[in-house]
């Protein structure tokens, strides 16, 4: 499976310039609970976004597959929301199967055409890089195509050896030993996380509840209105 990123790269430039700005950014890790909405996440991706993202010019039906098989207890998937519970972008932390490669990892990202140029891509990319490394990971692996300018450009900013074969390119990132620092980074990363989401979902629930308030007040005043009629 390949994971790669999709980003705008005519956005890049901007990208850089925003990321200085975004001074944080929410990123909580997924369940699988969030399936349906990294299912909608995905399937909102334009034609070009879901051929860098995938490699490939994938179909609902392929996305769909794709979030069913998703490893929730050994891989890590990372997501954005905005105020209303939508997920806007999310990363995908794929640890090896294979223990020959225990201490290596895949990084794949996307993010909705609306957010681009906020940095999220660079900041999604400097969070599982936290996580990874606490986790034991020494070296991370972005496959992507060789157009995919954007995703190649983060790569190259965080120190990574980038190497094009034709169509696609590799890069690698050696990442250093978890210390006390990194640790507590993301310790409080995750826990500052988890704050913002439960926020948003009380608000969330809260405008549900008050649209179903004026719902049910219109069908009260209706029927007064039906009932002075006759």
């Amino acid at each position: 499976m390949r994971w790669i990123g999709a980003l705008d790269a005519g956005q890049t430039d901007r990208k850089q310039t925003a990321s200085h700005g975004l001074r944080w950014l929410p990123i909580r890790s997924l369940s699988p609970r969030h399936k349906p909405r990294i299912q909608k996440h995905l399937l909102s991706l334009q034609p070009q976004d879901r051929y860098l993202r995938f490699g490939y010019p994938a179909t609902d039906e392929q996305i769909g597959r794709y979030v069913t098989g998703l490893n929730f207890e050994r891989d890590e998937i990372f997501g954005v929301f905005n105020r209303r519970l939508e997920l806007v972008a999310m990363a995908h932390l794929a640890y090896s199967v294979d223990p020959q490669w225990a201490t290596c990892a895949e990084f794949g990202v996307s993010v909705a055409s609306h957010q681009r140029g906020r940095g999220i891509g660079a900041k999604l990319f400097n969070h599982a890089t936290t996580h990874a490394r606490n986790q034991g990971v020494s070296m991370l692996f972005i496959h992507a195509l060789s157009e995919n300018v954007a995703m190649l450009k983060i790569a190259r900013h965080a120190g990574a050896k980038v190497e094009r074969d034709g169509s696609e390119t590799e890069a690698y990132l050696s990442l250093p030993t978890a210390n006390l620092d990194s640790q507590i980074s993301g310790m409080l990363q995750e826990q500052m996380a988890e704050i913002d989401y439960q926020l948003k979902n009380q608000a969330h629930q809260f405008r549900q509840w008050l649209s179903t308030l004026q719902e049910v007040r219109q069908g009260v005043r209706d029927a007064r209105h039906v009932s002075d009629k006759g």
